[in-house]
């Protein structure tokens, strides 16, 4: 039989190769003689850059970059000399989980660093550039990249702004004399896994600002700093990205990246797939074994899962899903097109012991369904 494990991370527990390893562990031991072959995947949050490195290798090129408050951090992305390419994660250099709770806050944040990596990586000779925008600790609509790039965003009085959240509504004219002269003969890919508009209250700010430290006063001012935004990109750019799918991804980086770098936003979990020949790579496959932290509603829209099932499906070949949680009905997963499904949480004393131990459980559902060919 031939077995591909293809999962996500989860989050907080397991990465998607430490999930591979223990899925291949019990695999092996109760079917000794059945061909595995390993996956591991990323819908473009973050992570996606040590998925890629896995599969496409690469080197890691390092530098010191602007952290969301401005200070100096080592932040690496993954070169690939050879096809003039580079892939970027927003998280190395402007990720929330590179503050303390007690620092985040997206009203005050910036993705300057962000933009420092995507100048290296063109000073490099990088005439591609794939950037995964997850785990963004930012509210600022890429300004902050865009400023890293040689834009600058001018008050009515032509002064200089600080490229945060907070300093959106305030901006009158975007100066783009300095802009790198090179920037327009990059293609840029962005991996997004969310479908949101820039503002209402679907967007960015309403959406994503309280988990990002925002209080309900800077949320409605991020908001209409956003919307503020969006009519300059129409006066300045003409280009209206309200409703561009996946606008309000990492606070506005999706409409930032679409209108600064001119990058085209696709699915995160279509685009690795792309990347990674992940189509032909399970022809002939018994079983797809996929995973992600929780099995609900949102995986239906454009999550690992959705993708893995996608291509499993139109190849006929059946698919399980081990996951962390699962908050769907048995009907519900049967209609998704999961054969087989499992939940650490159907083990675990509770969700500490789930997300602490999560290896050796997820090793033994793996072994229970190995079980069920033997």
């Amino acid at each position: 039989m031939k077995f591909v494990i293809a999962p996500d991370k989860f989050k907080g527990s397991l990465t998607a190769i430490q999930f591979c390893n223990a899925v291949e562990s019990s695999l092996k031991r109760i079917l000794p003689n059945a061909e595995i072959y390993r996956l591991p995947l990323s819908d473009g949050g973050d992570g996606i850059i040590d998925i890629l490195e896995y599969h496409l290798h690469g080197k890691r090129l390092k530098l010191q970059v602007n952290n969301p408050l401005f200070r100096s951090i080592q932040a690496s992305y993954l070169n690939m000399d050879a096809i003039n390419t580079a892939f970027i994660e927003m998280a190395a250099a402007s990720g929330i989980a590179l503050l303390k709770p007690e620092e985040q806050n997206c009203f005050y944040t910036t993705s300057l660093g962000t933009g420092e990596l995507i100048k290296h990586a063109i000073k490099k000779g990088a005439k591609t550039i794939i950037l995964g925008i997850g785990g963004s600790a930012t509210n600022d609509c890429g300004i902050g990249m865009a400023a890293a790039l040689g834009y600058t965003f001018e008050d009515e009085r032509g002064k200089e702004l600080r490229p945060i959240g907070k300093n959106l509504s305030k901006i009158h004219h975007i100066n783009t004399n300095t802009v790198l002269n090179v920037l327009d003969e990059v293609e840029f890919k962005v991996a997004c896994d969310v479908t949101n508009p820039l503002f209402g209250k679907n967007g960015a700010a309403y959406v994503y600002g309280p988990q990002k430290g925002a209080s309900s006063s800077e949320i409605a001012q991020l908001d209409e700093g956003l919307q503020h935004l969006s009519k300059l990109f129409i006066k300045q750019f003409d280009r209206d990205i309200q409703n561009l799918k996946g606008a309000g991804a990492a606070g506005g980086m999706g409409a930032g990246a679409s209108v600064f770098l001119n990058a085209e936003l696709q699915s995160g979990i279509t685009l690795v797939k792309d990347l990674i020949n992940f189509d032909a790579k399970i022809n002939n496959a018994d079983w797809v074994i996929t995973g992600e932290g929780k099995l609900d509603a949102q995986t239906l829209s454009g999550k690992t899962i959705h993708g893995v099932i996608t291509s499993a499906k139109a190849k006929k070949i059946k698919v399980a899903a081990f996951c962390g949680a699962m908050d769907l009905s048995d009907t519900d997963i049967k209609n998704f097109g999961i054969d087989y499904a499992d939940a650490v949480l159907n083990y675990s004393k509770n969700l500490e012991d789930a997300m602490k131990n999560g290896y050796s459980y997820v090793e033994g559902m793996a072994e229970k369904f190995a079980k069920m060919f033997v």
